[in-house]
């Protein structure tokens, strides 16, 4: 039995992760540059391979930390891709994870040997082997989730305004929100917490700052909220 075990043909996992973060304009991805010369200008997601004794949920978080230095910082699985000649070097099955992050938070540990760049999830380059459906399948994933999840929070600095709210969200789902209509169900939602602060530099009479609620939201995270109903829209 041993040996009709070890005789069977082994593969890799990797583990892929699809990192978006927000930057106060844009909904982005970061990527690294394809260090492989046949590959020329293909862009790759960051990633790395499972250890022996790692499950992928602790194998996902060290390559992120490793990759970017960040931790503690909100991780799903995505989905498993395992076409069997995906990878054309060697048959690897990849698990692929999506990162949420604010673009502010992040630090360069990684640019200078990974060559790590934010592109704008609209103007995305080639990407190696089948990284770019990895990308459209987070995305998917992300715009159902904080439609009934107040999943976007994560995308935010700790400080924000109601209007860089609606910001985020009309990246992420590409099209215009009424403005009344989203502060009215935002604010319903009782996940925020109104500060004695406003935002400078941007009009004389400023907006208040916000917060999350971290009670509440740990409370609520999982429920189906309607978060954004379909009469957000202009």
């Amino acid at each position: 039995m041993l040996e009709q075990y070890q005789a069977q043909t082994k593969c890799l996992v990797a583990l892929d992760s699809i990192i978006f973060g927000f930057d106060g304009e844009e909904l982005k991805l970061l990527l690294v540059k394809r260090g492989v010369e046949e590959h020329g200008d293909t862009w790759s997601l960051m990633g790395g391979w499972l250890r022996p004794h790692e499950d992928t949920e602790d194998a996902s978080a060290r390559i992120l930390y490793e990759l970017t230095g960040l931790s503690n910082i909100y991780l799903e699985q995505l989905h498993v891709f395992s076409a069997p000649f995906r990878d054309p070097v060697e048959r690897t099955v990849s698990i692929a994870y999506f990162a949420l992050i604010n673009v502010a938070d992040y630090t360069d540990v990684i640019s200078h040997t990974f060559e790590a760049q934010w592109f704008s999830i609209h103007e995305l380059p080639t990407l190696l082997f089948d990284h770019g459906r990895m990308v459209e399948m987070a995305i998917e994933r992300l715009r159902y989730k904080a439609t009934q999840h107040p999943i976007g929070f994560e995308l935010l600095p700790d400080k924000f305004t109601i209007p860089q709210l609606q910001k985020l969200y009309e990246a992420i789902f590409g099209t215009q929100f009424d403005k009344r209509n989203f502060s009215r169900k935002i604010l319903s939602t009782k996940l925020l917490i109104k500060l004695d602060e406003k935002q400078k530099g941007y009009s004389k009479k400023g907006a208040y700052l916000y917060k999350v609620d971290n009670d509440e939201y740990r409370k609520v995270f999982d429920a189906f909220l309607n978060f954004v109903p379909s009469g957000f829209m202009v």
